[in-house]
């Protein structure tokens, strides 16, 4: 197979979800030039036994195993760098993003006659009230702080041409990696397209860093120490 499309999947702990997501992937993949790669994100659960016992049932995957888990960012780079494809990206395994999006950020690609300078990226519908809510507070603030549009930062997936990756210097290891990605692609003068996705509930298992206040407070914290650190970039 001679891809041209890759979308990184990052696994941590997702054993009960990764049949899910592959079955759905084989559902909606209906062409032989989308490679779907799967990283075994440093995880303590099955997982690695779980990879072994399915990937043989699915011709379009292959999985990149991280030891250790360095932070989520770090698994998505991990990803990145073993794709094939001329346009590459990423979404969730957690089921709450669903892969029919791949195919529908493709299409977007196709449209604009495979522009290397298009950036896809979804745009969740359907959330929670509170989780909104902090989703819109934040992108407020790294609007009016960074001086750019940037609008739920965090949604999947992600889809842009392998060159763009390439420009990118010292990316983060963690979830300001969507920051990092979505700012940049803004700078740089891509022409950022966003489609509206649903964005259920999880199937299985929680999520790894969304389980409270607290947790949204360190996201908070963390971002606004990644924001500081990028403004420091821009006026040097």
């Amino acid at each position: 197979m001679s891809a041209k499309y890759s979308v990184v999947v990052p696994c941590y702990n997702e054993e009960a979800n990764i049949p899910l997501i592959l079955k759905r992937f084989k559902e909606v993949i209906n062409r032989d030039d989308i490679e779907v790669v799967l990283v075994n994100n440093g995880s303590t659960d099955d997982s690695q036994n779980v990879f072994a016992e399915l990937l043989p049932n699915f011709s379009f995957a292959k999985v990149v195993v991280v030891v250790k888990n360095q932070g989520y960012g770090f698994g998505i780079l991990a990803g990145l760098k073993e794709c094939q494809g001329d346009f590459i990206g990423w979404t969730h395994a957690d089921m709450q993003t669903d892969p029919a999006d791949l195919i529908r950020a493709i299409d977007i690609i196709e449209e604009s006659g495979c522009n290397e300078k298009i950036y896809v990226k979804g745009n969740r519908k359907g959330r929670a009230i509170f989780d909104q809510f902090f989703t819109t507070g934040m992108s407020i603030f790294e609007t009016i702080y960074l001086q750019t549009k940037l609008s739920d930062i965090n949604a999947q997936p992600n889809l842009f041409h392998k060159s763009f990756f390439k420009s990118w210097q010292s990316p983060p290891h963690d979830f300001s990696l969507d920051l990092f990605v979505l700012y940049t692609a803004s700078k740089m003068g891509l022409e950022t397209k966003r489609f509206d996705v649903v964005f259920p509930e999880r199937v299985h298992g929680e999520s790894k860093w969304n389980t409270g206040f607290g947790s949204k407070w360190k996201f908070i914290k963390r971002t606004i120490e990644f924001s500081t650190k990028l403004k420091k970039e821009i006026t040097r």
